[in-house]
């Protein structure tokens, strides 16, 4: 990890926006993701008593995905239509996979998420790390295939190797790397672990 490359980014960005993430300009840049918005939603949406009703939990699934600004447009189509396509009994494996993930043994619920996801050919980091990264936004992280390349590229991660399937080491490894670079800068930078990404994407392409 090239730790001068982070202060060096962090200079640079602080130059360009004093108040890191509370910067006006940042600000309106933020609202168009509504990160508090989404990030109420998960916490309703998907409080353990929210997994109590499959078809409920499901619909919430889909009504998250939708509404998620992270989320690829040509994506949300296909996994709104792959869950309300599924079986009363695969409903049920998913919301289980997903409860686990949340709730549970992480890795158990990680891969049997993924199987699910794999069925209607939907393995994708961003559909495996959305509902975390907004139910525990300080915490979980939301992987996109392309800033998480730039990251390990920019900042030379030794021993990190992204491939396009996800899985859990990876996960695990990624999460716990962002969760380290952040309390290395100042906290302006890292409102939420997706937003301290952001500016990670950011000063890769300033």
């Amino acid at each position: 990890m090239n730790w001068e490359k982070l202060k060096i980014a962090e200079r640079d960005f602080l130059d360009r926006y004093p108040g890191g993430f509370q910067d006006p300009e940042m600000q309106a840049v933020a609202k168009k993701h509504k990160p508090e918005k989404m990030n109420a939603m998960a916490r309703e949406f998907f409080s353990e008593d929210g997994f109590s009703v499959t078809a409920t939990l499901m619909e919430h699934l889909v009504k998250l995905v939708s509404a998620s600004s992270m989320v690829s447009v040509f994506e949300k189509p296909r996994f709104r239509d792959f869950v309300r396509s599924l079986s009363s009994n695969d409903k049920d494996v998913m919301s289980d996979a997903l409860y686990e993930m949340l709730y549970g043994d992480e890795e158990k619920g990680f891969n049997a998420y993924l199987d699910c996801l794999a069925m209607g050919k939907l393995a994708k980091w961003t559909l495996m790390t959305v509902v975390p990264a907004y139910l525990r936004p300080c915490q979980e992280v939301f992987i996109k295939p392309t800033t998480a390349k730039g990251i390990i590229s920019t900042f030379e991660i030794e021993g990190l190797v992204y491939r396009p399937r996800p899985s859990y080491e990876f996960y695990r490894s990624f999460r716990q790397l962002i969760n380290e670079m952040k309390t290395r800068v100042d906290t302006s930078l890292s409102p939420s672990n997706a937003a301290f990404s952001g500016f990670l994407m950011m000063c890769m392409e300033m």
